[in-house]
């Protein structure tokens, strides 16, 4: 119990914990977008059941770690550059993305209404179950990865796992919700995630981009989709819009 007290512990788990929720902020949107082509009333326990499956995966990844770091070991070469198991997961999880972030925004623009049954209903919960799965491992991986190169006390790594997804279950229907409410944010989110599919496609061939430059790009321009909301939200209700100066002022 020696390491409750000791203060390097603890800012790794804040550091972590910061880090595993900024890092699943591109998973819980696909969630959420996904949950939302469920009846209202299984949407929070298909939310609640695909973050359980996310933290499940990683601390799965988390103890067998000697495998994953394995995943970094070339398994061939393809025109003289090696291809590991982390490329591969990285590659064909970043085209299901761009798949599946493609085909979200053709259904919210061309799409027709979908109409099921109860057996519609339950084959639709566990074909979206699935399909966070799949995501679940790539964005798991890259998680873990990164969790191991700034801690390595398998413990403080479970912990930080277990609360930033607690986090994030917490937000999840706010978040669902509100993107629901607006769909040219859910276009917009939609949009981030086909750029997410193609650098995991790009950290595939080492081409590696700064995720913070994804993050403020994204953060960019979800705050400005939200004030242009505040602004249609406010003429929808009759106010005076706001009218900015056109000539510039005297010398």
């Amino acid at each position: 119990m020696e390491w409750l007290a000791n203060p390097e512990i603890w800012v790794a788990f804040l550091t972590l914990t910061a880090l595993e929720i900024v890092l699943g902020i591109d998973n819980i949107i696909f969630i959420s977008i996904l949950v939302g082509r469920l009846p209202a009333a299984q949407q929070p326990r298909a939310r609640i059941f695909g973050l359980g499956l996310a933290m499940g995966t990683r601390i799965l990844l988390l103890l067998s770690i000697t495998w994953v770091m394995r995943l970094t070991n070339d398994l061939f070469t393809v025109f003289g550059e090696g291809v590991s198991g982390r490329d591969l997961i990285l590659f064909f999880g970043g085209l299901f993305l761009l798949f599946k972030s493609t085909m979200e925004i053709y259904h919210g623009l061309e799409g027709e209404e979908e109409e099921q049954g109860a057996g519609g209903k339950t084959r639709g919960f566990l074909a979206i179950i699935i399909q966070i799965a799949i995501i679940d491992i790539v964005f798991s991986l890259d998680s873990v990865i990164t969790a191991v190169g700034l801690v390595q006390n398998v413990p403080v790594m479970i912990a930080a796992i277990v609360i930033s997804v607690g986090v994030m279950m917490l937000a999840s229907g706010t978040i669902s919700a509100y993107i629901d409410r607006h769909p040219s944010l859910k276009m917009l989110a939609l949009s981030f995630l086909t750029v997410v599919g193609t650098v995991l496609v790009a950290e595939a061939f080492d081409v590696h981009v700064p995720k913070g430059y994804i993050y403020f790009a994204m953060a960019f321009s979800l705050a400005v989709e939200a004030v242009n909301i505040r602004m249609r939200t406010k003429m929808a209700k009759g106010s005076e819009p706001v009218h900015l100066r056109k000539n510039a002022p005297d010398a």
